[in-house]
């Protein structure tokens, strides 16, 4: 099985990591986005296969007792997420990088099982407060949802010292320079 590093990628919902995920494979061309498998909807702007493996709770769960997994989770109720395996081989057999843009528990299960060949950035936002109006000015979630995403931020944050790397994202420019620094040391680039 052939094996390249993995880095990971992680923070709250609206937090700018997918920002960064996004600069950071413009930037650097020996990385591959890992697509992560979910059962939640598809939204207007997302493709299957592109943005996520959008399969149905049963397929889901199907692949959890096959062990198709690197890492899952019910992130919020009834809406599973997770990486399979068979994307990471699917990256690294095009001799590329493994790059994660994924919620803080899937992060720190990636780095517990690849411990020397991940390297776990943690994308902090300045405040709850400016996470809170990042989220609703995205326009995707409705009120309900919207709580749910600050309620489990907050919890998030407190994992923050587990990564490797923290960012505080309170200057985008920053945020990207640094993390693109972070990555290049991490491979050697």
């Amino acid at each position: 099985m052939k094996k390249g590093k993995l880095i990971v990628v992680a923070a709250p919902s609206g937090a700018g990591k997918t920002t960064i995920v996004k600069h950071l494979l413009q930037h650097l061309p020996q990385l591959a986005f890992s697509i992560s498998a979910a059962t939640r909807p598809m939204r207007v702007n997302e493709k299957n296969g592109l943005d996520y493996y959008f399969i149905s709770e049963n397929d889901f769960k199907n692949k959890i007792a096959a062990d198709a997994f690197v890492e899952w989770e019910m992130v919020y109720e009834g809406k599973y997420y997770g990486t399979l395996k068979s994307e990471l081989q699917r990256i690294w057999d095009g001799n590329k990088h493994v790059i994660f843009d994924v919620d803080v528990v899937g992060g720190l299960h990636i780095k517990e099982k690849y411990p020397t060949e991940t390297l776990a950035i943690f994308i902090k936002p300045p405040d709850i407060l400016t996470l809170a109006q990042r989220l609703a000015n995205r326009n995707t979630e409705d009120e309900k949802s919207l709580q749910e995403r600050i309620d489990k931020a907050e919890h998030e944050i407190s994992h923050a010292p587990m990564f490797d790397k923290i960012i505080l994202n309170d200057n985008l420019e920053h945020t990207l320079v640094e993390a693109e620094k972070l990555v290049k040391d991490f491979l050697k680039l």
